[in-house]
């Protein structure tokens, strides 16, 4: 594989703190909560009530009001997020190849929503009455294609899927594509909109989530003993990632470069992480070992850190073992205490959270960790940020099916 370095020049966000990167970094550094009752549909009926709802989104503008009404809420928030990022990387689509740009979006699930409405009109209504297209909006593709119709790019152009790794893969495979040379820009990143009667009714009846109904601010509580379940969230995180020469000679804004990838799978159990931590291990160490850094050069980890007991406990080990020594001083926090689980998305605005804090010397804070769990033994930054200077940071993602993503980024020189 060639060794072109790929860098990120520009990022956008739709999550429960804001619908844009600033927004959300600042709340997120205020150490507050995106974490409400649920208000989009009638929950009384749920086990759970509350949950990461993105109340400031709307899709227009940027996209035209005819577009929306053929698009699932997970393609509307990965169009928007893209629109961010590509006007903070100063991309100019009309003076470039089309044929050197691609897309990759992630998402574990894709239109669950449009899926769940078409099925009531067929048994309502029958099926003359489902509409043409329900397809084209609940597909989990959806998202990279309406992006790539909406910027008229022609390069690659296809969906990840592995759950709540689905964005940490889009970003780590859009990069491989440039460092070899199959394209020179890639629009990557994540969208996911399962915040649905169907989507927290089958997570809740998994026993995934928490049933903290009396206080949503602080259910998701990652390595805090007390926690009892992840917070289900919907939102989007898209990146440019570029060749690095390329970007330089255009001026662009260079936030970051992307230096490590790793990717296995556990291959144990469907849903629930090996005990061990060995996937998560393999994948962090496959990373460092793509950045050619050893663990004593991470200087933050932004944790997959869901909340649930067996999750953080087996990723906590994992760091321990893999950093050793070092893990007494890198830096772990789980911004999901914040924004709740964005599922196949989570990847992307987690490390967009890593970028930020390499940039303005800080490390966000996991909320609601008052009582470290023993088994999740970590330098935590715990309730409040930690201003200290991060060159490397490694972000991990780890989903349903034992699919591990963990990326290296670290400041550009």
């Amino acid at each position: 594989m060639s060794d072109r370095r790929v860098v990120v020049t520009g990022m956008g966000v739709v999550t429960p703190l804001g619908c844009a990167v600033d927004t959300f970094w600042d709340r997120l550094l205020a150490a507050e909560s995106g974490i409400v009752p649920i208000l989009s549909f009638d929950s009384s009926q749920f086990d759970v009530h509350f949950g990461g709802e993105c109340r400031d989104f709307s899709p227009t503008p940027p996209i035209d009001a005819k577009a929306v009404r053929r698009m699932d809420r997970f393609s509307q928030m990965a169009v928007v997020a893209a629109h961010e990022a590509v006007r903070q990387s100063g991309l100019d689509f009309s003076k470039e190849d089309p044929g050197r740009i691609g897309c990759i979006i992630g998402s574990g699930i894709g239109g669950i929503k449009e899926l769940e409405d078409q099925y009531a009109r067929l048994l309502q209504k029958g099926p003359s009455k489902v509409s043409a297209f329900t397809i084209p909006k609940l597909m989990v593709n959806a998202a990279a294609g309406n992006i790539s119709i909406e910027f008229s790019i022609t390069g690659p152009s296809h969906a990840v899927s592995t759950a709540c790794a689905s964005a940490g893969n889009a970003l780590g495979d859009a990069r491989d594509m440039i460092r070899r040379g199959t394209t020179d820009v890639m629009i990557a990143g994540g969208s996911e909109a399962a915040l649905s009667p169907l989507g927290l009714s089958a997570f809740a009846a998994m026993k995934a989530l928490s049933v903290r109904n009396n206080e949503p601010a602080r259910a998701s509580r990652p390595f805090d003993r007390d926690r009892d379940g992840f917070v289900l969230s919907e939102g989007a995180g898209v990146l440019i990632l570029e060749e690095a020469e390329r970007a330089a000679r255009r001026g662009a804004p260079i936030m970051a470069e992307i230096t490590g990838y790793g990717s296995t799978c556990d291959a144990g159990h469907i849903t629930q992480p090996r005990e061990d931590g060995r996937g998560a291990m393999q994948a962090m160490r496959a990373a460092l070992a793509d950045a050619r850094v050893g663990p004593e050069e991470i200087d933050y980890i932004n944790a997959h850190g869901t909340s649930t007991p067996l999750g953080d406990a087996a990723e906590a080990s994992a760091i321990n073992t893999v950093f050793g020594a070092a893990a007494r001083r890198v830096a772990v926090s789980s911004t999901k205490s914040s924004i709740g689980h964005m599922l196949g998305s989570s990847g992307a605005v987690e490390l967009i959270a890593c970028i930020m804090g390499i940039n303005n010397s800080v490390a966000p804070p996991t909320i609601n960790l008052d009582n470290p769990d023993e088994r999740c033994r970590l330098h935590h930054v715990a309730n409040r940020p930690q201003d200290m200077k991060i060159e490397r940071a490694l972000s991990n993602s780890f989903g349903f099916g034992g699919h591990n993503a963990c990326l290296v980024v670290a400041k550009y020189r």
